[in-house]
């Protein structure tokens, strides 16, 4: 009977002393509540114009033969970027890419139910070139200019900024001041003080270069000059902001 007795109390004692540290940190939850939040998003943006276009377009030649072909393209091309850097476009603002050479084939249709090979005509030779134009007043005559020494494929323009910092810092504090607003609102609507603020994040949404479209080289030949509308470039700048509630 004692040693019942015994185990018994050592078991309510065990259970006691486990039970201790929970009822500690439960004291300390109902000592130091959650601290009441409120979460809101607020959104800036800032336009400006664009001061810089980004040119994409191809010098594309063909010819009975792959040296021919590259001889021609290589001549158009060389012509194309002398006049580039004579239009005072700096080494680094250049650049070709995609340079490609592809067989032509005359396909013929299947005589007496036989597949006929097709037949190489010529070979064509591709060469991409990119051009940063800083100076938007020299953009029409550039592209004249292009078009007329060799380039006849493409002609893909997109405007973008150089250094576009103090319109995403104007963003930033608008959005700042929008997020400050709502939870103004809130607040005063739901008869709680704001508080200070907890935690703060931003998500930029850097925009993508406006298209001015896509010009036909043939559209260009035919026009005296080329017609350039810029526009705007609009950054955009969302911000998640946590406060205290002071009740």
């Amino acid at each position: 009977m004692k040693t019942k007795t015994a185990r018994l109390f050592a078991l309510t004692a065990l259970t006691a002393a486990a039970m201790m540290p929970l009822a500690a940190q439960v004291s300390a939850q109902e000592a130091n509540p959650r601290e009441a939040t409120i979460s809101v998003s607020g959104e800036g943006q800032a336009a400006i114009a664009p001061d810089m276009a980004i040119l994409s377009f191809s010098v594309v030649k063909q010819a009975e033969t792959a040296a021919a072909a590259l001889t021609e393209n290589s001549k158009a091309l060389a012509d194309v970027l002398k006049a580039l850097k004579d239009a005072a476009i700096e080494d680094r603002d250049l650049q070709t890419s995609n340079f490609s050479v592809q067989p032509l084939y005359k396909h013929f249709e299947p005589k007496d139910g036989v597949y006929v090979a097709p037949e190489i005509t010529g070979y064509q030779v591709s060469n991409g070139l990119t051009v940063r134009v800083r100076d938007l007043k020299k953009l029409g005559a550039i592209l004249d200019t292009s078009v007329k020494l060799g380039i006849n494929q493409g002609g893909d323009i997109t405007f973008t900024n150089d250094k576009p910092e103090a319109t995403v810092t104007e963003a930033r504090k608008l959005a700042v001041a929008d997020a400050m607003a709502k939870a103004k609102t809130l607040t005063e609507a739901a008869g709680v003080k704001l508080g200070r603020v907890i935690q703060i994040s931003e998500n930029m949404q850097r925009p993508m270069p406006v298209p001015a479209g896509m010009m036909r080289a043939s559209m260009m030949k035919e026009a005296d000059s080329v017609p350039i509308a810029s526009g705007e470039n609009n950054y955009s700048v969302v911000v998640n902001v946590t406060f205290a509630l002071d009740q």
